[in-house]
């Protein structure tokens, strides 16, 4: 940070692009030489598409062969594998299977390339000649591992030209330590209550506890991925970049439908943008929305993972959309609001039970007991001891997943600017006091979003 801010303006994408290479190759030693190959390939083909023009059959193969060497790094670094186990399981056979780890955040520059490669298709501008802001935009490395997914027009301005200030660093440091305040405070201690559920046999489980480990599940979920995308977005405010917001307090929707334009916005106006649309989204008939929505919902669903329950998670949403447009929303239209929260709220924790247990079998007893089809019945004193202890925290993080606290800050602020400043300072700094000594003494300290 001193280094980048010492240098002159020309120079600090060439300090952005050498930290965040030897940031990624601080956890991924190896697969730098994957992500610069993507970087170079994804260049050298927006140059191409500049320069073909007018010339659709040369532009269109030169968008084939971009398309195809993206997909096919993700595919054979996160998929193949699967693909393999899969034809085992089914055809009973042996295939060899590789064991390559899965290189930290290709989905994300990936998606980040195909967008840019397809916007450069459709005329949005002239690719960069200048590969160093090029491969800062790639490699980025506040939002390189997790997102939010931005794209190059998006950011194309910034990195030729943007203004760091003393205004615009002080608001990255506040945006920056309230997701690490997300992170480290409310979805560690939630992930951590949620691990001791998930890891107990379904049998030995109560409704009780299973509604209680679910429910700090979403919230550690949501904590966690929101936490990050925050201190992602504050440090690009540091460097003087505007990324865009990933979340919009997802658990206050009314519907599935605006469940899914709140929670990783990036990531779903991507499938909107480059997938859905395309495909001809809702114009060509009934048959081709249902068409459309599952083939989008189930490469959600895949994206998330290499395994089945995230394929069945995405195909569980693409149904649920599916009835929301057939007349699902006619009805919600004509219910109270409470009573379409609450729909909103338990189709999205059903929903994470598919997402949270890799195992199927294991997702569909922890369901059965949340139902009171299996387990120990209704409560027992082991749930009574985790309502007892986790309450508060569960409360809070609940109050924290709503706007409440934004409104609170604006009627501050209204009332008084100096009073406002003065309680976001003290805050921020208690926030990131509490923070570090948590960091220090605590040795739980996983990031969910990593393995996608």
């Amino acid at each position: 940070m001193l280094l980048y801010y010492t240098v002159p303006h020309r120079y600090r994408n060439f300090i952005l692009f050498v930290s965040s290479l030897i940031f990624y190759a601080w956890g991924e030693p190896v697969y730098i030489l994957l992500m610069f190959f993507s970087t170079l390939i994804n260049y050298a083909h927006g140059l191409l598409l500049t320069r073909s023009g007018e010339k659709k059959n040369k532009s269109r193969l030169v968008l084939i062969s971009a398309l195809a060497t993206n997909l096919g790094l993700l595919c054979f670094y996160k998929y193949y594998d699967f693909l393999l186990e899969s034809i085992n399981s089914v055809l009973g056979t042996s295939l060899a299977v590789l064991g390559l780890p899965l290189p930290l955040g290709i989905s994300f520059y990936t998606f980040k390339a195909i967008s840019y490669i397809i916007d450069l298709y459709r005329g949005a501008g002239p690719a960069p000649r200048n590969f160093i802001d090029f491969g800062t935009y790639v490699s980025l490395f506040p939002q390189l591992l997790a997102g939010p997914i931005v794209r190059y027009q998006t950011v194309s301005a910034q990195l030729r030209q943007r203004r760091e200030g003393f205004a615009g660093f002080g608001e990255g440091v506040r945006r920056f330590v309230a997701g690490l305040g997300k992170k480290v405070l409310l979805a560690n201690n939630l992930g951590f209550f949620w691990a001791q559920i998930q890891q107990a046999p379904p049998s030995e489980l109560t409704v009780c506890t299973a509604w209680l480990g679910i429910i700090a599940f979403a919230l550690h979920i949501y904590f966690d991925f929101s936490g990050y995308s925050d201190m992602a977005i504050g440090l690009g405010k540091m460097f003087g970049f505007t990324f865009p917001e990933n979340f919009q307090y997802p658990y206050i929707s009314q519907s599935i439908t605006e469940f899914w334009r709140r929670w990783h916005i990036s990531l779903g106006t991507w499938f909107r943008d480059y997938v859905y649309l395309p495909l001809g989204g809702n114009r060509s008939g009934k048959l081709a929305l249902y068409r459309n929505l599952f083939l989008v919902w189930f490469l959600t669903g895949l994206w998330h993972g290499a395994s089945w329950n995230f394929v069945l998670w995405g195909l569980y949403y693409g149904l649920i959309l599916a009835l929301e447009k057939t007349f699902l929303f006619k009805w919600l239209s004509l219910a109270p609001r409470c009573l379409c929260h609450a729909y909103a709220v338990l189709l999205i924790l059903l929903g994470w039970v598919l997402f949270a247990f890799a195992h199927l079998p294991a997702g569909l007893a922890y369901l059965q007991v949340l139902f009171g089809l299996h387990g120990r019945g209704f409560c027992d004193q082991q749930a009574l001891y985790y309502l007892s202890t986790q309450v508060v925290l569960i409360l809070i993080a609940s109050l924290a997943s709503t706007p409440f606290s934004k409104h609170v800050q604006e009627k501050l602020l209204a009332r008084s600017a100096a009073c406002y400043y003065t309680a976001a300072t003290l805050s921020c700094l208690m926030v990131l006091l509490l923070s570090t000594a948590y960091l220090v003494d605590s040795t739980y300290n996983p990031f969910f979003y990593f393995r996608f």
